[in-house]
């Protein structure tokens, strides 16, 4: 459900200059590149002058020096939808186009910025001109440069690709990678703005609303099985990075890209354009890397929906994949300061 009102998105931005918001800051992360995907214990930003009983007297907004302000980020998000939207490459007639829409959740770790901003450079470089991506992620360093991973955000631009696909030929991937809890809840957060968190079943009734017949949805998080029921269907492939009840690995500040996103981004797309293919080789990649680490299994899940394998099958069928396209980290937010 979502977390955070309209109205309080409204109040945030009329005050975000004048007052602090109380900073909501997650557990630091494990040693390694084995911390899981799990998400932390609170999920949402008090209110300003909310005493949160953690040394709330003395926090406050911490924001990159050289970004645009909180409440000029806000409201600049739908500008920048549209203008992503428009620099799409333009659609191939005639064939499947696949269309990529890759959403970094969570602005605290790097790790999801880099898996969003590497599925933008994989899949039109690798894949060529039937396939075009679009990035919406929260990250300190890139305010100006994507929209952010939002739910209003998400739906807008769901309903800009809705315009320019063709629903009975082309193919929606949607891609998220975040920190997932327990119940199925996906962390969305931008510290200081109030955004909403999405569940499973906020997923799918976000895509049900909306005319995609051939969908492929990619949940990179802990616990992230619990979104195959409500989203699995004719036309739909899920592909989860654990299961309902397992974490999954490989996030945290010491780590450039999770386990799964270098198992199936990274090893398995670069050696088969064939996601379900992609899927088993990097199960059993992560696998490996899980029992040599001693770590309880994550289980990746997929289903494969009526229809969807012989559609991927048709778009693969104009795909020539080109060479691989090498992983290489973004670059790391600069520090931030104290508003």
């Amino acid at each position: 459900m979502r977390i955070a009102l309209t109205a309080l998105l409204a109040f945030a931005a009329g005050v975000l200059l004048m007052m602090g918001l109380t900073r909501h800051t997650p557990p630091a992360a494990g040693p390694g590149a084995t911390t899981t995907q799990a998400m932390p214990a609170s999920t949402s930003t008090a209110p300003a002058g909310t005493d949160t009983g953690e040394d709330a007297d003395t926090s406050s907004d911490n924001w990159p020096p050289h970004a645009p302000s909180p409440e000029q980020v806000m409201y600049a998000q739908r500008g920048m939808v549209h203008k992503a939207l428009e620099n799409l490459s333009p659609r191939v007639a005639g064939q499947p186009n696949l269309y990529v829409l890759a959403f970094g959740g969570d602005a605290g770790e790097d790790v999801f910025r880099n898996e969003a901003e590497y599925a933008a450079k994989l899949f039109p470089r690798h894949f060529g001109a039937t396939t075009h991506v679009m990035v919406l992620e929260n990250n300190p360093a890139s305010l100006d440069q994507h929209p952010l991973a939002s739910w209003s955000n998400l739906e807008t631009a769901l309903d800009g690709l809705a315009g320019v696909m063709k629903p009975e030929e082309d193919i929606l991937l949607l891609y998220m990678t975040t920190h997932g809890d327990e119940d199925h809840n996906l962390l969305v957060d931008m510290d200081p703005l109030p955004l909403d968190q999405i569940g499973a079943p906020d997923l799918a009734d976000i895509l049900n609303k909306r005319p995609f017949k051939w969908k492929v949805v990619v949940v990179n998080a802990c616990y992230s099985g619990g979104f195959v029921p409500p989203l699995k269907g004719a036309g739909t492939l899920v592909i989860t990075a654990a299961r309902a009840d397992r974490s999954s690995f490989g996030c945290g500040s010491d780590s450039d890209i999770t386990y799964f996103g270098r198992a199936w981004l990274v090893d398995g797309l670069n050696r088969t354009p064939d996601f379900m293919e992609a899927f088993r080789q990097a199960s059993g990649e992560i696998a490996q890397w899980e029992a040599k680490d001693k770590l309880t299994p994550s289980e990746p899940q997929m289903d494969v929906g009526a229809g969807i394998a012989d559609q991927l099958a048709l778009w693969r069928r104009h795909v020539v994949p080109g060479p691989a396209v090498a992983f290489k980290p973004t670059a790391p937010a600069p520090e931030t300061h104290t508003q």
